[in-house]
């Protein structure tokens, strides 16, 4: 980078953190620290709970999961709508009701303090390894750019987040958000503009699209019904509204978020907010990706886009073989590329569409070349080093970024990519942070405190929890696709928390102890789906919380029966 982007990124930075710091001082105990005093208007809650979902893995990861898989992923939120109404009229009244600093003090009250405990168990497991990924996505940028080992990296943006999150707490969270979504928007709309103009002359909007669509890439919407394919209209109906409705209304990185709100409406108003708005930006981010795909029509792709991966087979035994790939690479490229601009002025000059298909399906078969070559590259990766990271989908947008962007745009994006990253990590460590004081620490360590020491307890705990995160980041790069394996992750547990909570709202009937063992027994049966692959990730989210509410009411009824024969 120039001098001007690394200015540029640094006032970006430096600014937003200052600010977040100056609106949030002289917090004096734990509903101020944790629940910003419950002042924020509609709008600032509806930007956090989208900062925080909008970590820098949405902006490295996305575009790359467009790049190689099409639009399909947009179609996990299509539940979320619906996941909205039901928040809106539930969650939200009985949380601010009984107002409550986690959602788990919630299941306490209803069931007993070993649900309680056991839900915000599962949570803090499930949270503190997806904030360790978030940590670890903007470290990779800091890694491609200064040429250091990423340890060094992640050490860093771990430790800016938590120097800010410690002091600060929830007010230096919600107030730096407000500020990193309005440069995010702006930065997202440039990015789509300079795509586009650096396309050749030929390729307008209209043409890139086109050519995209012969490319199977606009796929946003599959209405094919298939158990293990995670991004059709159906799984993202179903399974998307059941992990839309259990990350939003169960875990305490999002409660948190509109519990800080004035009053029911505001945190209404701002989750509403959301709703129409994240599709739209999902969808905006993803078509980046496309854009960079047709873009890499006409320039030269690397034949692997991580670099780091690049230089250790450059300098292993295995360099010869690779360069020799890359040259093939190179000239299938120059084919490709012909290949493409031929598909184009055929749809352009409304030719024949036999004609058009027969330039399609030339194009296709080189793709499919282009793919095997890949394949040869990543395999000797691997043969050189077992623990090689071979997906290099998190590196797409990045390269691009840096390579062809012009001078201060590259310090913008990537002032992007650190915000979104600050913004969500800072909410997942005051999410675990919260956890594990109001629901460990003041239910069986510390009762009877004053709001001092349960103010210091909880900088104490941000921190332990902060460096507990850096710690997973440094593990996180053998995860493949980040977003993916967040939301991969997620679907492990949020099913089954979602259920809890259901059973909580819903089945009066139901006691402590049989949604307890219900849970523990559903937490058992999804892990084993998941370890054995038997279906697309997004369905655990239904299964899961479909089992506890129905295992709860087999055992509560158990229960009565054995009670009336004694």
């Amino acid at each position: 980078m120039s001098f001007i982007d690394w200015a540029v990124l640094a006032i970006t930075i430096i600014s937003i953190v200052v600010y977040g710091l100056w609106k949030s001082r002289g917090a004096k105990n734990i509903e101020g620290y944790l629940l910003a005093d419950k002042e924020l208007p509609w709008y600032q809650v509806g930007l956090s709970v989208m900062a925080t979902q909008a970590s820098a893995i949405t902006f490295i990861s996305l575009p790359g999961q467009a790049y190689s898989d099409g639009m399909g992923f947009v179609q996990m939120y299509f539940g979320l709508p619906l996941a909205t109404i039901i928040l809106c009229k539930t969650f939200i009244p009985i949380f601010r009701n009984l107002n409550v600093y986690t959602a788990y003090e919630y299941l306490e009250n209803r069931f007993d303090s070993k649900t309680r405990s056991f839900t915000a168990f599962l949570f803090l497991v499930q949270r503190g390894i997806s904030t360790g990924i978030t940590i670890y996505a903007p470290s990779i940028i800091l890694s491609t750019i200064l040429d250091i080992h990423i340890t060094y990296t992640t050490l860093f943006t771990g430790g800016l987040v938590i120097s800010y999150i410690v002091y600060g707490g929830t007010k230096a969270v919600a107030y730096t958000q407000m500020f990193q979504m309005a440069i995010i928007f702006s930065g997202l709309f440039i990015a789509a503009f300079m795509v586009v103009h650096l396309l050749p002359e030929e390729m307008g909007l209209v043409e890139t699209l086109h050519l995209a669509g012969k490319m199977d890439k606009l796929n946003a919407i599959n209405l094919s019904f298939n158990i293990n394919d995670p991004y059709n209209v159906w799984s993202g109906l179903i399974g998307g509204f059941f992990l839309q409705l259990s990350y939003l209304g169960t875990d305490q990185s999002q409660v948190g978020r509109y519990l800080t709100g004035k009053s029911i409406k505001e945190s209404r108003l701002g989750l509403v907010m959301n709703s129409l708005i994240k599709i739209p930006m999902q969808f905006s981010i993803l078509l980046i990706g496309i854009l960079v795909f047709v873009f890499y029509q006409f320039n030269t792709p690397p034949l692997f886009f991580n670099k780091t991966e690049v230089a250790r087979i450059e300098t292993s035994i295995h360099a010869q073989e690779y360069h020799t790939l890359e040259a093939a690479h190179k000239n299938l490229y120059e084919v490709k590329k012909n290949q493409a601009q031929t598909l184009v002025q055929a749809i352009k000059n409304h030719e024949a569409t036999a004609y058009i298909d027969q330039a399609q399906q030339e194009l296709h078969k080189t793709v499919i070349a282009e793919k095997k070559l890949k394949k040869e590259a990543t395999d000797l990766m691997t043969q050189n080093d077992s623990l090689a990271d071979t997906n290099d989908t998190n590196y797409v947008f990045l390269t691009f970024v840096t390579t062809y962007l012009p001078v201060g745009l590259v310090g913008l994006l990537i002032a992007i990519i650190l915000l979104a990253s600050m913004g969500s990590t800072a909410s997942g460590i005051n999410s675990l942070a919260s956890t594990s004081i109001v629901d460990f620490y003041k239910r069986f360590v510390n009762k009877t405190a004053n709001p001092q020491t349960y103010l210091n307890a909880s900088r104490w705990a941000t921190a332990a929890w902060g460096v507990f995160c850096v710690v997973v980041a440094l593990y996180a790069g053998q995860l493949g696709n980040l977003i993916e394996a967040v939301n991969k992750l997620g679907s492990l547990f949020y099913g089954n928390i979602l259920g809890i909570f259901l059973v909580a709202f819903y089945l009066k009937q139901v006691k402590g102890s049989a949604v307890f063992y219900a849970a523990i027994v559903t937490e058992i049966f999804i892990i084993a789906i998941w370890w054995n692959d038997l279906m697309a990730y997004l369905w655990l989210n239904e299964i899961g919380c479909m089992l506890v509410m129905l295992i709860s009411l087999m055992m509560q009824y158990i229960q009565n029966t054995f009670s009336k024969v004694r």
